[in-house]
């Protein structure tokens, strides 16, 4: 059986934010060789030289182990443009190409058809069906869901998804590899999901809240609030509030998540009329400079400190409170713990089930009533929120 000293090769296939995050902690754990692949070669170039420069600082600041040099890492990397040249000799995959279904098993196609036998491939989606994608592969036991969260160098959480033939090794190897990764915030936490669902634990909430999010945006925009006001009301500054976050990650991710759960959970997820614009006009955040923010050197341009006084924070937790518990329902996990310690890892942001212990009665009353006033049916609350009976599913 392979283990973690046989993986020598890790390629990583899609080389934009996630991509090259995924292969510089690869680099920093110390793999031989780090295959890095996509579409061209200017792609390749920028990605590479991105790690170059993060790696320069965690060397700058003492944050590389003490055998490593930015040097001696980017003589593992290797840039490559043909896909088959690649993974012909890889151990570990990870894909992380954009969230379309039909992308992604086309691309898995390939990489079980190029890969070796023993080669496990894990795919970073973030939202969508392990199994679907898996049963293009024709070694679907060898498949493996590995949601990362970015920054990938600092957050500790990695969501493990099992798919319905994922193989017990393929799982336990696959949470190995993850362990090996290094996060400036501590341990890596793995969170263990046997049972597949729609965005998995953390996007399954955090998605949830954003048909609230979606909602608010739109009705910022029509009365011409500014959205950092808005995000304003659910952080406290220089912190990212929500909507930057949607702008670092990438709103063409976020859409493209919003719509798998469109298709799959309820059509009221489709995104409103002010990120479809911005999609339109091809202003995706970050990446692009403009979004819902301009970015500058990787920072969004904040301008002040003043709240909207639109947001309500508690509809924000209502709404993962109640999330959480669909998710209990549904046996994706078996207690509200590993939801909270999964949420503290992956978002850096306490879990809904602390507070909600306390409030789920108020909450209730809430979701009951911002269902009513944004016409959207699936924020009503569950009974297993309603009744209080989560309490008694603590681990």
């Amino acid at each position: 059986m392979v283990g973690l000293k046989d993986i020598k090769t890790f390629s990583v296939i899609g080389a934009g934010t996630m991509g090259h995050e995924i292969a510089q902690v690869a680099l920093m754990a110390g793999f031989e060789r780090v295959f890095l692949n996509d579409l061209n070669k200017e792609i390749l170039k920028n990605a590479s030289d991105k790690i170059k420069i993060n790696l320069e600082k965690l060397h700058h600041k003492g944050k590389l182990e003490r055998d490593f040099t930015p040097q001696i890492l980017m003589k593992r990397l290797i840039p490559e443009i043909n896909l088959s040249k690649a993974i012909s000799e890889a151990d570990f995959i990870v894909e992380a190409i954009p969230e379309v279904m039909e992308l992604k098993q086309k691309l898995f196609s390939k990489l079980g058809e190029y890969s070796p036998v023993h080669t496990i491939i894990a795919t970073n989606t973030s939202t969508m069906s392990i199994t679907k994608i898996a049963e293009f592969s024709k070694k679907p036991d060898k498949v493996i869901g590995m949601h990362f969260f970015t920054p990938i160098v600092v957050l500790r959480l990695i969501e493990l998804i099992k798919g319905e033939k994922t193989s017990q090794n393929t799982f336990e190897l696959a949470a190995r590899v993850g362990m090996s990764l290094p996060a400036l915030k501590g341990k890596r936490y793995i969170a263990k999901i046997e049972k597949e669902s729609p965005g998995f634990i953390v996007n399954r909430l955090t998605i949830a809240s954003s048909l609230y999010l979606n909602w608010l945006l739109d009705k910022a925009v029509d009365n011409g609030i500014p959205i950092e006001k808005v995000d304003n009301d659910f952080i406290n500054p220089p912190e990212l509030g929500p909507y930057a976050k949607w702008d670092y990650l990438g709103l063409d991710v976020v859409c493209d998540s919003m719509n798998y759960f469109a298709k799959n959970l309820s059509s009221e997820f489709k995104p409103g009329k002010t990120l479809t614009n911005l999609l339109k006009e091809g202003n995706l955040g970050r990446k692009t400079g403009k979004g819902l923010y301009k970015w500058i050197s990787g920072k969004p341009i904040l301008k002040t400190t003043e709240k909207a006084g639109l947001a309500n924070v508690e509809y924000y937790f209502a709404i993962q409170l109640n999330e959480g518990c669909k998710l209990l329902d549904e046996g994706i996990v078996s207690g509200y713990k590993t939801i909270d310690d999964t949420m503290v890892a992956g978002m850096d942001m306490p879990g809904p089930f602390g507070a909600g212990r306390r409030n789920f009665k108020k909450w209730t009353k809430l979701l009951e009533e911002l269902s009513e006033r944004t016409s959207l049916t699936y924020l009503k609350p569950c009974e297993l929120m309603k009744s209080g009976d989560f309490l008694k599913m603590r681990t």
